[in-house]
């Protein structure tokens, strides 16, 4: 669970120890005319004038490398505020661990993670601070077993911000009537179905209003048959101007919500540009043999 749950593995150490491999200039480079004390300050506390000027999300130069097998290389990202971005590509291409890159639950070699204008990829910053301010989505659910619907998503705002526990399962009612949930709210995850467990894993990720939404292949786990009710979760999501990053195989889904679509292969933004453009005519030749899959483009 985002900002409730440790990532798995990884100590206080690991956390605030520099990625290896990092440069000295990368990390020390933040936002010019920024303060030691204004970087360490909470991305949910920042004023509406200091968020205004800088996008949610800007991802510059980021690269990643499993046991100097590179996953990642000099990606560069953006997202607006209240935009969608969509991230396509194979299986293996690079999707998923840009998500999880993006929510510090994965260190990264080089380059920087900014939200609202600020470096969280700075080995210094909190990380757990810094990923209260984004909700993260996964294709598993990651619900916990022993816990209903309501007190999985009360969880958060009350170990993590503080709230009471009646605010906090106020709150999560509130959610769980906003996804449809409202009647499963004492359900235990075993008795509900994938959607609906997905749709309770977006309603915990919701819990705190983050900055930043990021849903990683939220529909792959499901039946075909679950698939739409939880797409028109995140399509209700995105029409109220929700600020969202997400990767997915759904294309027709990609071409009716995305602002941005990003094609991932081989650990790098290959293609990027406007839904309709990429989808329908994109420029280079691995993204059209990517999409003759899905769609009958010709590939050559």
């Amino acid at each position: 669970m985002n900002g409730a749950q440790d990532p798995a593995g990884r100590s206080e150490a690991t956390r605030e120890n520099a990625p290896a491999g990092r440069s000295e200039a990368t990390r020390e480079n933040a936002p010019a005319g920024r303060s030691e004390a204004t970087r360490d300050n909470d991305p949910a506390g920042r004023s509406e004038a200091t968020r205004d000027k800088y996008p949610v999300l800007s991802v510059r130069g980021l690269t990643k490398a499993y046991h100097d097998r590179p996953v990642l290389t000099g990606i560069d990202l953006d997202g607006a505020e209240h935009q969608v971005v969509v991230l396509i590509g194979a299986s293996g291409s690079g999707k998923s661990t840009l998500l999880r890159c993006i929510d510090l639950l994965e260190d990264i070699d080089d380059g920087q993670i900014l939200l609202d204008g600020r470096d969280i990829s700075d080995p210094r910053i909190d990380a757990d601070k810094a990923r209260q301010a984004m909700g993260m989505v996964f294709q598993s659910f990651n619900l916990f077993p022993h816990m209903s619907a309501l007190a999985n998503v009360a969880l958060a705002p009350r170990v993590v911000h503080g709230s009471t526990r009646r605010e906090a399962q106020d709150r999560g009612r509130e959610l769980l009537a906003r996804v449809g949930l409202a009647a499963h709210a004492d359900a235990y995850p075993d008795k509900l179905s994938g959607g609906q467990q997905q749709r309770v894993a977006i309603a915990r990720a919701l819990a705190y209003d983050p900055r930043l939404l990021l849903l990683d292949e939220i529909t792959s786990a499901l039946d075909p048959e679950l698939v739409g009710e939880v797409l028109a979760l995140v399509r209700e999501l995105a029409t109220a101007g929700r600020t969202i990053v997400m990767a997915t195989h759904e294309m027709a889904f990609a071409r009716e919500v995305a602002d941005r679509v990003c094609f991932l292969d081989g650990g790098m933004i290959v293609e990027s540009g406007s839904a309709e453009r990429v989808l329908t005519d994109p420029q280079q030749i691995r993204t059209r043999q990517f999409l003759q899959r899905f769609t009958g483009l010709d590939a050559s």
